[in-house]
């Protein structure tokens, strides 16, 4: 069957929101065939420079949003004994490199996440699928000066 598109914007940094967003989903479409978590946040910069205010944010989005996203969806999957999760993550969640250790320590812990995830999906038969692409073009502002927020790549 075909179905509509339908937008639901979602911070997916904000955790408190992301059930509902997933309810919202399920409610219109009954199910989710396919998840790709592929929402980013990175900064740039030397780990004494990072608030961990920051490092905190660069997480909850790059970690707990696709698991909390991935939790709320996981139910349905289950009782329907289907579907596909996929993380589009990063060669920095294999490999670190000099000045972005938060967003190298985000992506490790979600790689770490999705292959626990793919070894228990197995007898429900989803799959689980992890893409770490090597460097790519982001969109990226310009901060003002004492403006760390605006450092943030998305």
């Amino acid at each position: 069957q075909t179905y509509a598109p339908k937008l639901i914007l979602l911070d997916i940094s904000d955790i408190s929101c992301i059930r509902d967003v997933a309810k919202e989903i399920l409610n219109c479409y009954g199910c989710v065939d396919v998840l790709i978590n592929n929402a980013s946040m990175k900064v740039k910069g030397a780990v004494q420079s990072i608030s961990l205010e920051l490092d905190k944010k660069i997480m909850d989005a790059n970690y707990f949003g696709p698991i909390t996203l991935t939790k709320a969806i996981l139910p349905n999957m289950i009782s329907r004994r289907t579907g596909h999760i996929v993380l589009i993550n990063s060669i920095q969640g294999k490999i670190g490199i000099p000045f972005r250790a938060a967003y190298a320590a985000s992506k490790h812990a979600a790689v770490g996440f999705f292959d626990c995830l793919r070894a228990e999906m197995e007898e429900f038969d989803i799959s689980v699928s992890t893409v770490n692409p090597t460097f790519i073009c982001s969109y990226h502002r310009q901060p003002a000066p004492g403006n760390w927020e605006a450092s943030i790549w998305k």
